[in-house]
């Protein structure tokens, strides 16, 4: 994913440029605006913006406002949109005011931004904060709007650490990036689905129960950085138990240590890298945090019972092989 914080500095490298979209680069940062076309606005639908933002403690908000329209400059201060958006806090404190309101932000809020509607959000200046967020506007989703499926008299969502949602957030600004053909059909059906996950977390009465948040929030730490190496320690202090703790209650609920759960959805992601195709097997494994591409290739084949080199040519052997090679 090309949000994620400890691959930053690797994918830059990577990521092409584009005529018709304005891509703005900072220290953690990554988002991107794009020029809507005639054909995008018969869709009723169109995704405008979206991007990801960690902002260190003592950091000026928002940072590069040359990269921003002039209309999101004021973000800190106060500004109106002729857009929705939705923002997703998933660390650290700060902020929101809107219609004659102030609102304390904290991680797993989802601030519903309005068009038309004056609003301002910050982090807390001696914490910081990660956002992720997406823009987007049309008549369909004023129908929606109308309908009285969201208002802006519900403007925060406290849904917690959701991995969906991380990766809701990772395909738009994906698709933002690619414009590959009807790329604004598909980032406009994430963004439909973004908003369908976020009302069904608030709408849900079942309460899970302690350990059940830790293993979540546990897991949710560990696919954020999926691109570095597992910091037991650090994700425990985030989420206030001791790594013994952590260790027995994820077994207990997964069936695995928090270790192999880590290893497992790095090789999950290796394999949606081999089939984009567009990079070695070394970078792969380099953007994984692997710094032996050999250990990765044993570790892959251990995992997988194929080898990078041949993972390509197995997804496309008939279903009976791929079967009995599972198998």
């Amino acid at each position: 994913m090309c949000i994620h914080i400890s691959s930053e500095k690797m994918y830059k490298t990577r990521i092409p440029s584009y005529s018709n979209t304005m891509e703005a680069r900072i220290s953690h940062s990554l988002f991107s605006y794009v020029t809507i076309s005639e054909e995008d606005e018969k869709w009723q639908f169109v995704c405008t913006d979206a991007g990801t933002t960690e902002i260190p403690p003592y950091t000026v908000y928002p940072p590069n406002k040359e990269g921003h329209p002039q209309s999101h400059k004021s973000v800190a201060t106060g500004r109106i949109l002729n857009e929705y958006q939705l923002i997703y806090i998933t660390k650290g404190q700060g902020v929101f005011e809107t219609r004659g309101n102030t609102y304390a932000v904290s991680p797993g809020t989802i601030l519903f931004i309005f068009p038309g509607i004056h609003h301002a959000y910050r982090p807390q200046h001696d914490v910081g904060w990660t956002e992720y967020w997406v823009g987007f506007r049309g008549p369909y989703i004023d129908i929606l709007q109308d309908e009285g499926f969201f208002t802006p008299d519900t403007s925060m969502y406290d849904v917690g650490l959701q991995n969906s949602l991380l990766t809701l957030y990772a395909q738009i600004l994906d698709q933002l990036r690619s414009q590959e053909p009807f790329y604004q059909l598909k980032a406009a059906s994430y963004v439909l689905t973004l908003i369908a996950e976020i009302l069904s977390f608030q709408r849900k009465t079942i309460q899970y129960s302690h350990s059940e948040q830790l293993v979540e929030k546990a897991k949710f730490l560990m696919e954020e950085h999926i691109y570095g190496e597992i910091n037991l320690n650090a994700i425990c202090e985030r989420i206030g138990v001791s790594t013994s703790h952590l260790n027995e209650v994820f077994k207990s609920y997964t069936g695995m240590t928090p270790y192999q759960y880590f290893i497992g959805i790095k090789i999950h992601k290796a394999k949606e890298l081999l089939e984009k195709g567009d990079q070695t097997i070394k970078e792969i494994a380099f953007r994984l945090g692997f710094n032996d591409q050999y250990y990765f290739s044993r570790l892959f084949k251990k995992k997988t019972g194929i080898s990078p080199s041949h993972w390509t040519s197995f997804l496309y052997q008939s279903p009976l092989k791929r079967t009995l090679l599972d198998g």
